[in-house]
């Protein structure tokens, strides 16, 4: 069996951006004239101890700039980008790019904007699937991290 794949998204998972800067959080200027990216230097162990188990890839309208900004902060390796249309585009826009890599494969997704067209799509797979919520004042937890590691267990 294939690996499974996971879905990463940062505006929202791992940059919150929903009410203060969240402890353990510190605030870098990577766009300018954009609102500061808060962002977690231990996410970056936590995505690598995702990334023995999956095949990690980035799922945000960041496109290659997550692994040129993002990465090297976080510590972590580049990983694969699935490339977004220009922003601004409505969340729908994700399924089918997600669909369309993820074909047959077991798949984990985060983001904090999970759409009905993602549940329906989740629900409609014969592939094993969860859709992980974050939310964006808070950003990815270690309950994320656990629950996803649960799950791949379970497959």
């Amino acid at each position: 069996m294939n690996r499974p794949l996971l879905f990463l998204d940062i505006d929202g998972v791992l940059n919150p951006f929903d009410g203060p800067c969240p402890a353990g959080f510190s605030e870098h200027d990577l766009f300018p004239g954009e609102e500061s990216i808060r962002i977690n230097p231990g996410h970056g162990a936590w995505i690598t101890e995702l990334a023995a188990t999956f095949d990690v890839t980035w799922a945000t309208s960041w496109n290659d700039d997550a692994n040129r900004l993002l990465a090297p902060l976080l510590g972590i390796r580049a990983l694969p980008v699935l490339t977004m249309p220009p922003v601004p585009f409505h969340p729908n826009a994700k399924v089918p790019l997600i669909a369309a890599l993820a074909q047959d494969r077991p798949t984990a997704w985060i983001d904090d904007a999970h759409t009905h067209e993602a549940r329906t799509w989740r629900d409609n797979r014969t592939a094993p699937t969860i859709l992980v919520a974050a939310d964006p004042a808070v950003g990815l937890t270690r309950a994320h991290v656990d629950q996803i590691l649960a799950w791949s267990a379970s497959l």
